[in-house]
């Protein structure tokens, strides 16, 4: 009897707890905790600025001038005077070559010279007697006549024997070879006692010019028929000749410190590459740069009054194109799709798909879902924030 009404009273217990929980959980579930605080999101305000446009362009570089050195007369190499790979002056000796057989030739070109000049000054002399005879009959016409050819023939062998030494005292000079620019001489083609100039102009050297140094760039022709419709549709202004301004990357990736200039751009297409070719000049008073040198140049070719830039990372490209997260005034976070096909330095130029004052989600914008509330704040750019002490 005692047993049976401990089990009631322990099953009447249970069914209370039970009742109990059950209508704490009623409870808690009819009343609701507080939501969840909006995303806090990194956000700039989209605003039009100046903007140079840059075009990275690869390009290799070439020696401002080029001079090959050549024997001008034949001959036996007597002398090499200068040193490989040293810089030489416009004028400068290079080579020596056996001067004997010329030196002999510009001797017999002047006593050929001297001998025609004897003669013209005799029938000079002749001509000048016969003159005064002829008016007074004491000669004949014909006499006089064959004076003054004569003395016109001795005239005419005097300047082809002036021509003679001229051409000789050329070949002389010529046995003594020079630079024919200023510029870094490469190594010496031939040595000496080497027979030079026999049915063709030998070459001896080669002398290039490296300061300053050009580079010529290849950009496709589709590239630049759209900067010139944009040029003509008056989105873009195009840059001077003199403004244009061009920095080089080398290499190893490291810019060069001196900036050069834009000097033309060719006028057809390379029917293979489908590019043209522009030239850059740039200072190399280090030598530096070096012919051959594979190099890339950033050239500013456009100036947009009204461009659009957003950091690189706020930019998510996918199948369908590139999108940004834009936070409308109610601070929803809305995806939309954009067009950047250029850059500038760490940022995206924007051309379609943004309007000034809008706001671009930079950082945060992976932890947000679209259409819900976000809290934006100010992005500060790490490499324009002062640093802390």
């Amino acid at each position: 009897m005692n047993v049976n009404r401990f089990t009631c009273i322990a099953g009447i217990a249970i069914t209370a707890a039970l009742v109990a929980g059950c209508g704490e959980k009623a409870a808690t579930a009819q009343t609701p905790g507080k939501a969840p605080p909006p995303a806090e999101v990194a956000v700039i305000t989209v605003a039009p600025q100046q903007l140079a446009l840059t075009n990275e362009l690869p390009g290799r570089l070439e020696a401002a001038r080029i001079a090959q050195v050549r024997a001008r007369v034949p001959g036996v190499v007597l002398q090499r005077v200068f040193r490989e790979g040293s810089e030489v002056k416009a004028g400068e000796v290079l080579y020596r070559i056996d001067p004997a057989p010329f030196q002999a030739a510009y001797n017999s070109a002047q006593a050929a010279v001297a001998k025609t000049e004897a003669n013209l000054a005799q029938a000079t002399l002749k001509a000048q007697r016969y003159a005064p005879l002829v008016e007074t009959h004491a000669i004949s016409k014909q006499e006089y006549d064959e004076a003054t050819t004569a003395q016109k023939q001795a005239a005419a062998d005097a300047a082809a024997a002036k021509a003679a030494q001229e051409t000789a005292r050329l070949n002389l000079g010529y046995a003594t070879v020079t630079a024919p620019i200023a510029g870094r001489i490469g190594r010496a083609l031939v040595t000496e006692g080497a027979l030079v100039g026999q049915g063709e102009a030998t070459q001896l050297a080669v002398i290039q010019q490296l300061d300053p140094i050009f580079i010529n760039l290849t950009q496709s022709s589709a590239e630049l028929l759209r900067l010139k419709q944009a040029f003509s549709g008056g989105k873009l202004k195009s840059v001077g000749p003199d403004q244009a301004k061009v920095t080089l990357v080398t290499e190893d990736g490291r810019p060069y410190s001196l900036p050069g200039k834009l000097l033309f751009s060719d006028i057809s297409v390379d029917e293979s590459t489908g590019a043209i070719t522009l030239r850059a000049e740039f200072p190399n008073p280090d030598r530096l740069l070096l012919p051959g040198m594979f190099v890339r140049a950033r050239v500013e070719q456009a100036v947009s009054d009204n461009a659009i830039t957003v950091p690189q990372q706020a930019v998510v490209r996918g199948p369908n194109g590139a999108t940004v997260t834009v936070v409308t005034p109610e601070n929803k976070a809305v995806v939309r799709a954009v067009k950047a096909d250029n850059s500038q330095g760490d940022s995206w130029i924007i051309a379609e798909g943004l309007k000034p004052g809008e706001r671009v989600i930079v950082e945060g914008f992976q932890k947000v879902k679209p259409d819900a509330t976000v809290k934006p704040v100010e992005w500060k750019n790490p490499l324009t924030a002062p640093k802390g002490k």
